[in-house]
């Protein structure tokens, strides 16, 4: 998907991506992950998601990235947080307690630019991109973070039946993106058949990637 793509959506309020409460499969199975309290948690193409506030409620530090600049101010509204914002070669970083966000095109983050990071919770960018984009996507987390362990949330459905995003991920996919890297362990999935894409069966699932 083009940067403008996105742009638009946020901007037209098309956000039927967007979760207006925190996600079941994050709170029944963050502790997987083992973190700290302070850990510091990278949530890649964050919006304005809600698990954000969950997450600094439950004592994580949180850094993430994001293209529109109207999500990141929503976000920060909705937390009652004043950001200091400051301007970067490739973008800005809103910054406040316990939380940085970049508002950036992911791809011009680096391991020095993003810092220390503990795990990686993505909801909602594995599933937001393209096959190719995605292969580049898989490709370069694990080398600016450290190959931090992951908690990943997925669909799967026929992907002839809806065009996506979200896109379907089906297990073999899953593996050819971070079978090498990562051992992969399915933690759960849910059928629905209500939501994104009415009428079609699709199966949520949360992936635990660690060592």
């Amino acid at each position: 998907m083009h940067e403008q793509f996105w742009h638009q959506k946020w901007e037209k309020d098309e956000i039927g991506f967007h979760e207006g409460e925190v996600n079941r499969f994050l709170y029944e199975y963050f502790n997987v992950l083992k973190l700290a309290a302070g850990a510091r948690v990278f949530v890649p193409l964050c919006g304005k998601t809600r698990d954000i506030a969950w997450l600094l409620d439950n004592g994580m530090r949180v850094v993430g990235v994001e293209l529109s600049e109207h999500a990141i101010k929503q976000l920060f509204a909705e937390l009652n947080l004043e950001p200091k914002v400051e301007s970067l070669a490739d973008g800005l970083h809103y910054t406040s307690a316990n939380i940085d966000i970049f508002v950036a095109n992911i791809f011009s983050l680096n391991s020095e630019l993003l810092g220390e990071v503990d795990a990686i919770y993505d909801r909602g960018a594995l599933v937001a991109l393209p096959e190719g984009i995605r292969t580049r996507y898989a490709q370069m987390l694990p080398i600016i973070t450290n190959n931090a362990p992951q908690l990943v949330v997925t669909y799967n459905y026929e992907q002839s039946q809806y065009s996506g995003p979200p896109f379907a991920l089906p297990e073999p996919e899953i593996e050819r993106l971070y079978a090498s890297i990562y051992a992969l362990k399915k933690l759960a999935s849910r059928q629905e058949t209500e939501g994104f894409a009415k009428g079609i069966d699709v199966e949520n699932a949360v992936w635990l990637l660690g060592s």
